[in-house]
């Protein structure tokens, strides 16, 4: 996500009554869901299992042919023996992504870049901030109260079918029946997408796992509520004072699903239910202690995200 569109979307944080308490809570969105349910603090085994995610979200920042031989430096030597199957997108209104077979965890991998804050074509992406119903070719029968950013969905749409296919057809060549899904920034939103729309076209049979990292939010209440009940599990993690996560705000009607893990300097909370208000979860975060380079990382495993942690 650019800095442009941080700090315009900084601006529109004012539109809350609750700044003057230092929070971004909605002043406009009736009847959204808060949850008040006691943090916890995981453990190093539990935020062992987000490093190769991390690994796997860094890498698509990498270029597509880089990661399509998998010579993509430290990232892709952290991760012996992937096997690529197909690599995409233009570093601008097609942001990159790949898919990939992961003999390790027996997957297949969809992962999505974030955006390029040098290229306006990415940044457009992130601009369109309207709330728009779902796009029925890609949802069929799906209500049309459930909306999402518009250039988050126009983005998602652009790469969708072409994954699908070749999600599709590597599940059934590699013997596999589990896939997961990663990005970061722009590109854990669309990997969102991603997850619920293969649960509405895969078999029921194939697992879908999302981990996600420096998500901002996607859509409305509606699409918050059917994000917990087509992708239950998902983990979108936050890093410190990551500005990303608190935009667009809840006073134009924007909502986080559930899933909320948090880094902080004394362990990572795990922000159980949707807009979590515990001390140290996004919605406790201060818009004067935020920070555009928490947003890059380092997550876990010391990894950051950007298009110079993966230049090749």
């Amino acid at each position: 996500m650019s800095l442009r569109m941080i700090l315009s979307l900084v601006a529109l944080l004012t539109l809350s009554s609750q700044i003057s308490n230092l929070k971004a809570a909605p002043i406009f969105g009736i009847g959204q869901t808060e949850s008040s349910t006691a943090l916890t603090t995981l453990s190093t085994d539990q935020t062992d299992a987000f490093v190769r995610p991390a690994r796997f979200s860094q890498i698509a920042y990498c270029s597509p042919g880089a990661v399509l031989s998998w010579k993509c430096g430290p990232p892709c030597d952290a991760l012996p023996g992937v096997k690529p199957i197909v690599t995409g997108g233009n570093d601008g209104i097609i942001p990159f992504y790949y898919v990939a077979h992961d003999p390790t965890s027996q997957s297949i991998i969809v992962a999505h870049q974030g955006t390029d804050s040098s290229n306006i074509l990415s940044i457009a992406n992130d601009v369109q901030i309207l709330l728009e119903p779902l796009d029925q070719t890609l949802f069929p029968n799906v209500d049309s109260s459930i909306k999402t950013h518009d250039g988050f969905a126009k983005t998602f749409a652009r790469t969708a079918p072409d994954i699908l296919g070749n999600i599709t057809a590597a599940l059934q060549s590699f013997g596999v029946s589990k896939v997961q899904v990663h990005g970061h920034s722009l590109g854990a939103a669309v990997a969102v997408m991603d997850a619920v729309f293969l649960r509405q076209h895969l078999d029921p049979s194939v697992s879908i796992s999302t981990v996600v990292f420096g998500l901002p939010r996607s859509g409305n209440q509606a699409w918050a509520d059917f994000v917990d009940q087509n992708a239950p599990g998902l983990v979108h993690v936050h890093n410190r004072n990551d500005i990303v996560g608190t935009v667009p705000p809840r006073a134009i009607d924007y909502q986080h699903f559930s899933g909320e893990i948090h880094i902080q300097d004394t362990g990572s909370l795990n922000c159980s239910g949707q807009e979590n208000q515990g001390q140290g979860c996004i919605d406790s975060q201060s818009i004067f202690n935020s920070s555009v380079a928490d947003h890059i990382g380092p997550y876990y495993d010391n990894i950051s995200m950007s298009r110079g942690n993966c230049p090749l």
